[in-house]
């Protein structure tokens, strides 16, 4: 069992940064494929980016490749997503995942195992 709790989101300009935090506990955290996804109001939920268990491998979403970086700190247990350039249609509830398997692309929601709760993020124009 892994518990997700993910932070740093808010209300941000267009061209602004914002760095998600996801913590997790209660599992080994290096043994999970991690990831984020959004979901925009009248959306599905959508793949941001991934990171493999060592971190040797970060698949993104075209929309956010240049954009966004995400990293892991296993001694930390916790994943990152910075997020910079940030454009209006970025805005969306933030959701970090873990999965079992390995992925070296982007996965679907249905690949994870393990949600957050979610934190909104608003970029306003």
């Amino acid at each position: 069992q892994v518990q997700l709790i993910e932070s740093g989101g808010g209300l941000v300009q267009a061209g602004g940064s914002l760095r998600l935090s996801c913590a997790a506990s209660g599992s080994i955290f290096s043994s999970f494929t991690m990831g984020w996804f959004r979901q925009a109001p009248g959306k599905e939920r959508e793949f941001v980016a991934g990171i493999t268990r060592s971190g040797g491998v970060t698949p993104y979403a075209d929309s956010v490749k240049g954009r966004f970086t995400i990293s892991r700190d296993n001694a930390k247990n916790t994943v990152y997503l910075q997020m910079d350039s940030l454009k209006p249609e970025d805005t969306a509830v933030y959701y970090c995942a873990a999965a079992y398997a390995t992925y070296y692309t982007s996965w679907r929601p249905n690949n994870a195992k393990y949600w957050g709760q979610g934190t909104q993020v608003t970029v306003s124009s």
